[in-house]
């Protein structure tokens, strides 16, 4: 029997989207036993502090626990002590296999692949500009071991900016530090240095909170709202200076839910992630938006700035410059779009595999794998007769890559025995005689876009319990 705040019939009970991450990496994600009940999850996890939910995830038909699991804090440094001290162990004495936690993303999805430890040890703080590193330093690490701080300087002068990073070794030291310290200091997570330049990151926290710092009206976040609505897009405006990124920043004189933004801007293929950015000086609605590809966030940019949600209040869209050379990211989402064309007529035609061989030659190849994603170099395959230690589950969007392609990409972590694709849909699997390198292969495939197919790359099911289960519809 499912005890309160547990799943329930019908495929299980998820909390109010509003509550689901408030406070922001309160929640946890789980990979346990089939056969764990949620009194064992409830009575592990408890010493960490309050839980205010617990949810076990269950087929719709067979109520049978997929063998994943949620369990909400009250506090962020909470659920992160929870997964420092639980990752890697085991439940209960007779459990043979250790449990995975992580930190849940942000929104209902339950991803947690892109919550690094970058994203939960380094805050971002105000500070007094006569701080030195030393008062920083001393001021913070009553919460914990700090790796190190920096304070951010004017480059000409060399003077203090009054904006500060500091770096705790544990994801919990910085729960800490953020719910602890003086409010004069808005302490919050700083962006990863591989996703934002520090400097972007400081432009951005001043656009959001300095006006209201001085509680003087943001007479000049619309300037939209003198035009009609897309006039700001003419062929004659200045977009040729404007920084390109796949990130965009979103205000709006009324203030948005996480849902109602993610609403708004999945409306455009290739969504990420987005965040609401809470400002308690004021009543605006602030957020910040990424999307996979650079193409998408351009077509979003152009698309939904001036967009009226709701009725009579117009959305603010800018590109948040992340540091990234915009002729660059032109040139590489031509190059997608052009083999994710080729790609598509040979899926759709193999007879126009001819149109694709240069030069005439009968041996030419498909195009080189174009993608952002750093992969390693080539390897050997595994001998065919190898036993099999972890077989991969891929979803391909909007349509499978090619064989060769495909298996010069998983081949490159090690161990790959055979990469194969399921006839007239879009899945595909791969097996390895390693389990280390196809765990590899997630982390380093999983939502990544190559070719301008995006993969979607997990653990499969063993064959024995695939047997079982009603067959996957796409």
């Amino acid at each position: 029997m499912d005890e309160a705040g547990g799943c329930v019939s019908g495929g299980g009970f998820r909390p109010g989207v509003n509550s689901l991450d408030e406070p922001p990496n309160s929640r946890i994600f789980l990979v346990i036993s089939k056969y764990t009940p949620e009194s064992v999850l409830r009575e592990r996890f408890s010493p960490f502090g309050e839980i205010q939910d617990i949810w076990v995830v269950r087929d719709k038909h067979t109520k049978e626990s997929k063998g994943i699991a949620f369990v909400k804090f009250a506090r962020s440094s909470q659920a992160c002590r929870a997964m420092e001290e639980m990752h890697g162990q085991c439940l209960s004495p007779n459990d043979t296999k250790p449990i995975k936690v992580f930190i849940a993303q942000s929104r209902s999805s339950g991803s947690h692949r892109d919550v690094e430890d970058e994203e939960l040890t380094r805050i971002f703080v105000m500070i007094p500009k006569s701080y030195s590193e030393e008062d920083l330093r001393e001021k913070f690490k009553v919460y914990g071991d700090i790796e190190y701080c920096s304070i951010i300087k004017n480059k000409v002068t060399g003077e203090s900016k009054g904006l500060g990073y500091v770096r705790y070794l544990k994801p919990s030291q910085a729960a800490q530090a953020i719910e602890n310290c003086d409010r004069s200091f808005k302490a919050i997570l700083a962006e990863p240095k591989n996703k934002a330049s520090e400097s972007s990151e400081q432009d951005h926290y001043n656009s959001m909170r300095q006006e209201s710092l001085v509680h003087e009206p943001r007479v000049n976040m619309f300037p939209f709202e003198q035009q009609s609505e897309f006039s700001g897009f003419e062929k004659n405006d200045s977009r040729g200076q404007e920084a390109i990124s796949k990130r965009l920043s979103v205000v709006s004189r009324v203030p948005f839910t996480e849902e109602q933004l993610f609403s708004i801007f999945d409306i455009i293929p290739g969504l990420e992630y987005c965040e609401v950015q809470r400002d308690p000086y004021s009543n605006y609605g602030h957020g910040v938006v990424q999307y996979f590809n650079v193409a998408s966030a351009i077509y979003a940019k152009y698309k939904l700035h001036g967009f009226q949600y709701p009725p009579g209040n117009r959305i603010g869209v800018s590109f948040v410059d992340d540091g990234s050379n915009a002729t660059d990211l032109l040139r590489k989402m031509a190059t997608q779009m052009v083999a994710a064309q080729l790609a598509s007529m040979v899926w759709n035609n193999p007879s126009q595999q001819q149109f694709l061989q240069f030069g005439g030659s009968s041996g030419s190849q498909l195009p080189q794998i174009q993608t952002d994603v750093v992969l390693p170099s080539c390897k050997k395959k595994a001998p065919p007769e190898t036993t099999v230690k972890e077989r991969l589950f891929i979803v391909f969007n909007p349509h499978p890559l090619p064989l060769d392609v495909l298996e010069d990409i998983f081949c490159r972590f090690g161990n790959l025995i055979e990469v194969y694709l399921v006839s007239g849909k879009n899945v595909g699997y791969a097996k390895y005689a390693d389990r280390v390198s196809a765990n590899d292969a997630i982390t380093t495939l999983h939502g990544k876009i190559l070719n301008g197919v995006r993969l979607k790359v997990m653990l499969a099911d063993s064959p024995r319990e695939e047997s079982n289960k009603r067959q996957r519809t796409y």
